[in-house]
């Protein structure tokens, strides 16, 4: 009883108290107006003198702010009017504020404020104008010469752990990696887990236009590379948290095109408002607020503060994304960019601070990250010799080898500010890891699902996508393979495979040797190697489908008739230089034989005799191509690369030459084939991805399969380089020229029609396009010295050549459902009497994107 007494008068002195404290707090609200004519003031200022509580005046003038108590001083403001106090000495918590205009503030005339924004008549808009038409002489690349070092810092790590999850028994072993979170006001916990640091000299010229880059020092917390390519990591921070520059018209981040609040088109997007001015810098400055007009679009929404001496330069930037942006997987987007005036009196970036949180919910567990970089030693119109600008743009100077202590000193004098201790421990606390086998089980059960490969000592079995596959041809497929790695040597690089069809009762197996002639991964740039490689297996004529490898279990599944098989025996040598200015040089030998399976028939129809089947084709070729892809990124796995699209063109030129009467070739023949890639950054319209392709073959009598079999798609996936209602083998041509246009919108127009918008869905558009035909010397409809026309199961002709119109098929489509799946509904404009085609379709594909 008397427990439960003492209990009960503790509960009452904690809701008396929590009871005072919130009674000390005053919710205060209002309408601001003009005094002159009674309107609203918009955006509007309302701040706690000396404290942090501040909030803006809506479109109505009205707002709401809580005070600590009553006894703080509490401001209202705006551009063009006078200050005034708010008196707080009584109980009144509703104020109706009149504020007395001003005439002129420095050069910006301030009208009165309308209840309707517009750009017309609107100071803020007046100065923002002024901003962009300054914006090339304020920039770096407006100046002649420019010379700076450069301190960044990349860091990372799980953010919002909870003290539950912090204290679970598998963690048990792991508390020295937690770090109390100080940033919030909860109790939770960071878990830092990557970090990375460069130090490096800029040289900047304007003519020739030439921005050389030495990196002095850099050092990052690597994992083991038996789990993960750190080089490939570090490529992927750092494109992530790209260089943010507020004179650029478009900002990349997340492989997205932010519009910036200084680009042409800026006022189109943004709503600004002159908040506040500041007269205790030298020059003046003016706090410009800018919002989106459509809070679901690529933008941002912040603070700019512009000089008033005449120059209107960004002399600090604060922007942020907003909650309601069509942006996946973040939860908070914030960057800061400091400016300071050089020799010239010009302002050039001293600091600049991106901070990302990535997470799937917005209470739930992430990852954030930072990248902040330091600028001193700037110099503006200093000339240096050519010698400094000449060769690649980014060089690493060469460190000279160091023990721990002298390197931690030498890095202690070349940051521009000390790490924190959570950042050095980041260092420390990665190397233990490494010696924990708990954590070794982790990574590597985490690289067999990120991989799709198991890690057996030196060798990698897998991918465990193909272990299982189906075709008419095989029935049930069983595969295994596998590939050597770095651990094994560094210059020679090995991989197999073997499968066994349950349903033709063949063994099909693949071998394959790389030598790396610059003692570098065979994976990474710049490649240069050779290889030899011998498959024996099936494939589909034209096939070339997006997945790692054909007999991937979900190509087990499509649509219409698809038993045109081919068993084929290839034996190849091949060699790949590539050079540092992305130019790569690519020749080949190869020797292979096709065998018809399935439907697939090889006939020849004589004028005089019976016809008769030809059981194997065999080519020998020999062919070399050209591939440009200037500036060209790349993802870096340990044994593969993906390309990171940017603004540049990828060019590729290829020639093949079929050689008869060597190692049993039957037909000479040429072959040629260029194709350029480009992709197009719209703005706040989206991007589209252009491909133009061509070739040509050379030849007399050339059989079909030798021919270009253009690429078709009978799987339910929708696949970007391969025409998605067009049957297998069914357009074949020795010339053609192809056009193929994918277009994302990226919610441009969803994102303004009311509740739809909520789904954060993206619009995706595309046309394909392809015309061709055949020589009458390749015709098997008018030369009978080549092979007959390919018939389907039924006996139907169902392999053709263009006639006078070109193929043509479109799409359009919703992406970003559920935020991983693109549904494109597909029709076929024409060629609609061929057998078995279907006139329109679904596709879907999975895309995870920002």
């Amino acid at each position: 009883m008397r427990e439960l007494i003492n209990n009960a008068i503790f509960l009452l002195i904690g809701v008396l108290f929590f009871s005072f404290a919130n009674a000390q707090e005053v919710q205060i609200r209002g309408r601001i107006l003009d005094k002159q004519n009674n309107e609203p003031i918009s955006f509007a200022t309302v701040a706690v003198v000396g404290g942090h509580q501040k909030t803006y005046s809506d479109d109505n003038g009205n707002f709401n702010i809580t005070l600590p108590n009553r006894q703080v001083k509490v401001r209202v403001s705006y551009v063009g009017y006078h200050e005034q106090m708010l008196d707080l000495s009584g109980n009144k918590t509703n104020f109706d504020l009149l504020l007395d205009p001003e005439n002129m503030i420095d050069e910006v005339v301030v009208k009165r404020p309308k209840l309707k924004y517009s750009n017309k008549n609107n100071p803020a808009v007046e100065l923002i104008r002024q901003v962009i038409a300054h914006r090339d002489q304020n920039r770096m690349t407006g100046q002649d010469f420019v010379e700076y070092e450069q301190y960044e810092k990349i860091s990372l790590g799980l953010s919002n752990l909870s003290p539950k999850f912090v204290n679970k028994k598998v963690f048990k072993n792991y508390q020295f990696l937690f770090q109390k979170d100080d940033s919030t006001a909860t109790e939770s916990y960071v878990l830092p887990a990557f970090i990375e640091e460069k130090v490096s000299k800029i040289y900047y010229r304007s003519d020739p236009k030439k921005t050389k880059q030495y990196i002095i020092a850099e050092q990052r917390a690597e994992f083991d590379p038996k789990f993960v390519d750190n080089d490939g990591l570090s490529s992927y921070f750092n494109k992530l948290y790209e260089k943010v520059d507020i004179y650029d018209s478009n900002i990349s981040l997340l492989t997205n095109q932010f519009l910036s609040p200084i680009a042409n088109s800026a006022p189109t997007f943004y709503r600004f408002y002159i908040t506040d001015t500041i007269k205790t810098n030298q020059p003046w400055l003016v706090e410009l607020s800018f919002f989106p007009r459509n809070k679901s679009d690529f933008l941002f929404q912040g603070k700019l503060y512009v000089t008033l001496d005449g120059q209107y330069a960004v002399q600090g930037a604060k922007m942020k994304v907003s909650d309601d942006i069509n942006l996946n997987f973040v939860r908070d987007l914030n960057i800061e960019l400091a400016f300071d005036k050089d020799n010239r009196n010009r302002y050039f970036l001293n600091k600049s601070s991106l901070g990302i949180d990535f997470a799937l919910t917005d209470k739930g567990k992430g990852i954030r990250g930072n990248r902040i970089v330091y600028y001193k030693d700037y110099i503006n119109g200093r000339q240096q010799a050519d010698s400094i600008y000449a060769g690649d743009e980014v060089v690493k100077v060469p460190a000279p080898p160091q023990t721990e202590e002298v390197r931690e000193s030498y890095w202690a004098g070349l940051r521009h500010e000390p790490l924190s201790g959570a950042e050095m421990n980041i260092y420390h606390n990665i190397d233990s890891l490494q010696l924990m086998s708990s954590f070794r089980r982790v990574m590597d059960i985490g690289a067999l699902l990120l991989s799709g490969y198991k890690q057996a000592g030196p060798v990698e079995i897998g991918p465990v996508n193909t272990f299982y596959s189906y075709n008419p041809v095989e029935g049930l497929r069983l595969r295994i393979g596998g590939r050597t790695t770095e651990s094994l040597s560094t210059r020679f690089y090995s991989e197999a495979y073997a499968a066994y069809g349950f349903n033709d009762k063949k063994w099909k197996y693949f071998v394959s040797g790389t030598y790396s002639l610059n003692n570098k991964s065979v994976y990474k740039f710049p490649q240069h190697y050779i290889r030899a490689s011998v498959q024996h297996d099936t494939k589909i004529p034209g096939q070339n489908l997006e997945f790692i490898q054909e007999d991937n279990i979900l190509l087990s599944f499509k649509r219409g008739e698809n038993e045109s098989y081919l068993y084929n025996d290839i034996y190849k040598l091949e060699y790949k230089a590539e050079f540092q200015n992305h130019l790569s040089l690519m020749g080949g030998l190869s020797k292979w034989k096709q065998q018809p399976a399935g439907v697939i028939r090889y006939e020849m129809r004589p004028e005089q005799g019976d016809p008769y089947l030809v059981q194997e084709l065999n080519t020998t070729e020999v062919s070399v191509g050209l591939r440009w892809a200037p500036k060209e990124q790349y993802y870096q796995g340990k044994l593969y690369r993906t390309p990171i699209f940017n603004q540049y063109p990828i060019f590729t030129v290829n020639y093949t030459a079929g050689i008869k009467g060597f190692m049993e070739g039957e037909y000479n023949y040429h072959n040629f084939t260029a194709s350029a890639f480009k992709r197009f950054y719209l703005s706040q319209l989206g991007q589209a991805d252009v491909t133009l392709d061509g070739g040509y073959t050379l030849g007399n009598d050339i059989p079909y399969p030798l021919l270009t079999i253009h690429r078709a798609n009978q799987t339910y996936a929708y696949q970007l380089q391969s025409y998605n209602l067009m049957n297998f083998m069914e357009f074949i041509s020795d010339h053609h020229v192809g056009l193929n246009v994918q277009y994302y919108m990226n919610g441009f127009i969803l994102n303004k029609i009311p509740l739809i918008k909520r789904l954060q869905l993206r619009e995706v558009f595309s046309f394909k396009g392809l015309y061709g035909g055949l020589r009458n010397e390749n015709n098997p409809t008018l030369n009978n010295q080549v092979y007959s026309w390919q018939t389907n199961s039924d006996g139907a002709v169902s392999s053709f050549t263009f006639g006078s119109d070109p193929y043509m098929e479109a799409s359009v489509g919703l992406a970003n459902i559920f935020k991983v799946l693109r549904v494109d509904y597909v029709k076929r404009l024409n060629y609609l009497d061929h057998p078995n085609v279907s006139k329109w379709g679904i596709r879907a594909r999975i895309k995870f994107d920002f």
